[in-house]
């Protein structure tokens, strides 16, 4: 745990008055007081502090609080205990909600006591602390925003005076707009004074520009996408939704600073295992000499920061601790939208045209053979391994009666047939079952393969990717192509897209359509796609609460060896697919969804905060 510096004053303060003889305590100066002019001259004070607000920064699927809400979307579903995760009969409009003023106050008053106490740090060490103070500043902001359209820009502490009229103390809530030039003009103002050069833990030049390049991103989707709805969202003041006008502007910024990073050289795309499938899992699990890594939130085993994700969602055949679990389990949906290299569509082919006969495989692998790398990086399926080990990924065996075929499944995991051969895999598939896969698929992407980290007793130190260089990738490229510029918006895909196995320049045609898959693919698990659903105003629309629509829905893929014996299909595997079992409810994303609601605690305590709109 990285202390506060509220966390050292508290504990010098208590140790201090404890040790005191009764009476004199007074008089005596403690010699164990931290005092302001030790806290705000001492560097490696202040960085302690510096790494207990990074690690307040919010995220809203991450490894270590929110990594259940990897399930909650069309990425994955949940196979864990509790069926309640997979009947969100529509989300509520608290969830996303954000209102953490708490770290913007704690912020602007490290940088107000370095201005004023401050006085035997050198001038560049003020520069740069002020200015990484402002990133975090601009992040959390940022964080805000795109939860919860304009709020109050507050950047100087508010003190209360005791008058008794709090008036002063309440700000009303800014445009949409201003907060994301507001982020712009931090991130310009500090880039420079950031240093931190090569670090991918702390924010440097390319970091801000990574933060702005995103952010603008957002801010030119909404001013495009929103003002394109037949009833587009909006609130008096521009409090929420951005003007058509600016959407140019915003790309043409966000485009600017990706093309920075990309230009720079700081950073390469992560092209060293020649196994393009292996490649992509380590460009983001790696953390030695893995250039692609712009900011991360680290944990380290050696310093007893370490969490639980390995543990919670490993297969299940291969997990090393009897307890752990296999919760959050990809979706056939996802797996089917990472294409072929032919740059056909990714649809599996299991049976032949018009849902007639079985199409048979000699290996479970096979139906996925010639696919979108990053398919492999990012998902366990049928036929592959990890960690060295066979994931066994079988949901029974299709027996031929010399009509049809009779499905026979277990409930014992790894169980045989009566043939002596596998029955059921030890990874499953399994209808009923929890905390083994509903859907077929097991997560890669974030599974630690180092020894012993899905225990309890050791858990996993695998970081948390905030900003890569695909990621710049893509938004350079989405900018690009909403500014018309598509040679260049092509060139962008087309080097993600060759680093998974394609082609060099193989795509020759680009549309929003192709950028949405191309980050829904890319970026799979790395907490982007409810952001993109919302920008683009498209969420409503993919997950409409329709159990007819296969995109609000949750898909399945399950494997079964043939037993036909004395027929050249006997001992080779066909496929189902299926609504997931476990699958409650389609998901459904309201109107009221685009912003979250405001608590009616913050409204209560300043009446200028009007209310987001359908709330």
């Amino acid at each position: 745990m990285k202390l506060s510096y509220k966390h050292f004053v508290l504990a010098a303060a208590v140790f201090a008055v404890s040790s005191c003889q009764k009476g004199d305590w007074l008089e005596r100066k403690s010699p164990t007081l931290i005092t302001e002019e030790q806290v705000w001259n001492d560097p490696k004070m202040i960085t302690s502090l510096l790494a207990n607000y990074y690690d307040r920064l919010p995220a809203h699927a991450e490894l270590e609080g929110g990594w259940a809400e990897m399930a909650a979307y069309d990425e994955a579903m949940w196979s864990g205990n509790n069926d309640d995760r997979n009947n969100i009969i529509a989300y509520p409009f608290d969830r996303w909600r954000l209102w953490d003023y708490g770290l913007i106050r704690d912020i602007n008053l490290a940088m107000e006591s370095i201005e004023r106490y401050g006085n035997t740090l050198s001038a560049t060490q003020k520069s740069q602390f002020a200015a990484e103070l402002r990133f975090l500043r601009a992040y959390q902001y940022f964080e805000l925003v795109k939860r919860m359209g304009g709020v109050p820009i507050v950047t100087k502490q508010l003190v209360y005076d005791f008058s008794g009229n709090p008036e002063p103390l309440q700000q009303p809530r800014n445009k949409e707009e201003e907060v994301y030039d507001f982020i712009a003009s931090e991130l310009d103002a500090v880039k420079d004074q950031l240093g931190n050069a090569g670090s991918n833990t702390r924010a440097n030049k390319y970091t801000a520009l990574a933060l702005k390049s995103r952010a603008l991103l957002y801010a030119a989707s909404i001013a495009k996408y929103n003002n394109q709805m037949s009833s587009p969202i909006t609130l008096p003041g521009a409090v929420v939704g951005i003007p058509a006008a600016r959407a140019s502007q915003y790309y043409t910024q966000s485009l600017a600073a990706a093309k920075e990073i990309i230009a720079s050289g700081a950073y390469s795309l992560y092209q060293t295992n020649p196994n393009p499938g292996e490649n992509f899992f380590e460009a983001i699990t790696k953390k030695q000499n893995n250039k692609e890594v712009i900011l991360a939130k680290d944990y380290l085993v050696s310093k007893d920061k370490r969490h639980g994700f390995s543990y919670d969602n490993i297969a299940r055949g291969i997990r090393e601790d009897n307890l752990g679990s296999s919760a959050v389990t990809p979706t056939l949906n996802l797996v089917e939208d990472y294409e072929y290299l032919d740059g056909s569509s990714g649809e599996l082919k299991n049976r032949t045209a018009d849902n007639g006969d079985y199409i048979y495989y000699d290996r479970l692998q096979d139906i996925f053979a010639n696919k979108d790398a990053r398919l492999y990086g990012t998902i366990i399926y049928p036929g592959t391994t990890f960690k060295g080990q066979d994931v066994q990924i079988q949901a029974g065996v299709k027996v031929w009666n010399g009509t049809t075929y009779q499905t026979v499944e277990s409930n014992v995991l790894g169980a045989t047939h009566t043939d002596g051969k596998l029955l059921t895999g030890t990874s499953g598939p399994q209808r009923s079952q929890t905390e083994v896969s509903n859907t077929g698929f097991y997560l890669r992407k974030y599974i630690d393969p180092a020894t012993m980290s899905s225990t309890r007793g050791i858990r996993s130190d695998m970081w948390w990717v905030r900003f890569r260089l695909g990621e710049v990738y893509l938004n350079a490229a989405e900018a690009a192509f909403e500014l018309g510029q598509t040679a260049d918006a092509l060139q962008y895909l087309n080097t993600l897209r060759q680093r998974a196995g394609f082609a060099a320049n193989a795509l020759k045609t680009v549309t929003i359509q192709k950028i949405q898959n191309e980050r829904r693919v890319e970026l799979a698990f790395e907490d982007h796609r409810v952001w993109d659903l919302k920008r683009w105003r498209i969420a409503h629309e993919v997950w409409n609460g329709s159990n007819s629509n296969p995109d609000a829905m949750a898909y399945a893929l399950y494997p079964y060896r043939v037993v036909r014996p004395g027929d050249p299909r006997d001992g080779k595997y066909v496929f189902d697919k299926l609504v997931a079992p476990r699958y409650r409810a389609p998901r459904q994303f309201q109107m009221g969804n685009y912003y979250s609601s405001i608590d009616q605690t913050v409204i209560n305590n300043n009446p200028k905060i009007i209310r987001n709109p359908f709330h």
